[in-house]
């Protein structure tokens, strides 16, 4: 699955609240970081790439030492550039990366998109709710956070079995600090 969760079973209060009892260290009491899933490799997309190529160009072969070669040879690497261009953009758009991190006394998600400037959210667990929008959005079932005033979704790439899971687990964290 497409992302990493890290449980810190050590709670105690960050400098973010100015409570008195926060340790130096200031460990979060869980992360989790959510990405895209990749299918294709970098390995796996050379392949493909020379397979496309290969293959596009056996009709070539019919016209050998003929003019039109040099007609429909642009036209057919017009197609691989185009088949490349869409798979790089596709692996930009796949380095999304979304972290979340829970204190005890506040939470932020921090989400880097690929071709705009970073995003971030900050609330209180104690008044955060984690709720999944069944049917209606940019999404299925999707799953959005909501506090200290904002409403972010979380975790939109991922499939649905996913995000039911998503959801189960952040319910459980928010469940377990103490209030």
């Amino acid at each position: 699955m497409p992302f990493e969760r890290q449980i810190y079973h050590d709670i105690e209060a960050s400098d973010f609240s100015g409570a008195s009892f926060a340790r130096a260290t200031d460990a979060p009491f869980y992360q989790l970081s959510l990405w895209p899933y990749r299918s294709l490799t970098r390995r796996g997309f050379v392949w493909f790439i020379g397979l496309t190529a290969g293959l596009i160009s056996i009709p070539l072969l019919s016209l050998l030492g003929s003019k039109y070669l040099w007609f429909m040879l642009p036209f057919l690497a017009a197609a691989v550039g185009a088949i490349w261009y869409f798979i790089e953009r596709s692996y930009k758009d796949g380095t999304v990366l979304e972290t979340l991190t829970i204190w005890s006394d506040h939470m932020e998600l921090h989400r880097q998109n690929p071709r705009t400037e970073d995003q971030h959210w900050q609330a209180n667990p104690y008044w955060a709710e984690v709720k999944m929008h069944l049917n209606s959005g940019p999404v299925e079932n999707y799953i959005t956070l909501r506090g200290n005033g904002r409403e972010v979704e979380i975790g939109t790439f991922l499939s649905i079995a996913e995000r039911k899971i998503l959801l189960s687990e952040l319910q459980d964290v928010l469940a377990r600090l103490p209030k």
